[in-house]
């Protein structure tokens, strides 16, 4: 979780609680809550402030050098940030960027990275068998749906089949399909925001794959009966491919029961 992830790395720089709330700028109070899991979604601000007092490019950050660098990134308000904004972020803060909002995004657990690479597999092999010229690709991967400079999204699963869409950088414009797999934090924006974003972008299929609900919800944009609801008992079809390929999630839900992941 965020709290013990932070903690271990303020133990492993031998900081006090005070002696990071006087680099980072955050009051003690805040900082311990955060630690104790009392605040489960920090503001980005304070995370970014925190995280800019840790241990960085060799070392801890001094005072001075903390002040600069909130200065450059934090004088915006959300909505305001471009993409400009995001490449300017440490390399160790992972973040999306939605109509110039910057949204924080924890570590994915294990049951998240079971289906990610289930459905990468049951994706690329697909492609494979059959000579396809579209990409499989999986985050952390930059994804700038429209071109503009105020969004840059990480999709778990994206499938694209215009190879000019591909950069070194990442994917520049809608991808063919994409596939969120979604975490407490992020079904809100998996089942609300990113839908709108994705279907106005010109995205032509949307998987969310919500695996506490046991559940796979389907949109395929190019038809009006949606969204296609399924089960994890079910066989869930890629339309893209003409229905051609199918991924059967009891199948999945077999070899994740045998894991006994608790």
């Amino acid at each position: 979780m965020l709290g013990e992830d932070l903690r271990r790395r303020k133990e492993a720089l031998s900081l006090t609680t005070k002696e990071w709330s006087d680099l980072s700028g955050v009051p003690v109070g805040t900082i311990n809550k955060i630690l104790s899991g009392e605040t489960k979604s920090p503001q980005y601000d304070t995370l970014c402030a925190l995280e800019a007092a840790l241990e960085r490019s060799g070392g801890v950050l001094t005072v001075r050098e903390t002040a600069s660098y909130q200065s450059e990134i934090f004088q915006k308000k959300q909505g305001e940030y471009t993409v400009d904004d995001y490449y300017a972020l440490p390399e160790d803060i992972r973040v999306e960027l939605l109509d110039g909002e910057l949204i924080y995004m924890q570590a994915p657990l294990t049951l998240h990275q079971f289906f990610l690479t289930e459905l990468l597999f049951e994706f690329q092999r697909y492609v494979r068998d059959n000579n396809g010229n579209c990409l499989v690709l999986a985050a952390p991967l930059d994804v700038q749906l429209d071109c503009n400079n105020k969004t840059m999204l990480q999709p778990d699963i994206v499938i694209v089949c215009d190879r000019d869409k591909v950069r070194r950088e990442g994917v520049c414009g809608a991808p063919d399909l994409v596939v969120e797999i979604v975490s407490d934090g992020s079904r809100k924006l998996d089942y609300r925001r990113k839908l709108s974003k994705y279907a106005d972008a010109g995205v032509r299929e949307y998987w969310i794959v919500d695996p506490k609900r046991q559940a796979v919800v389907t949109y395929y944009f190019e038809e009006d009966e949606m969204p296609y609801k399924y089960g994890f008992q079910d066989r869930v079809p890629v339309r893209i491919y003409g229905r051609r390929l199918e991924v059967d999630f009891s199948e999945l839900k077999t070899r994740l029961d045998n894991m006994n992941i608790s």
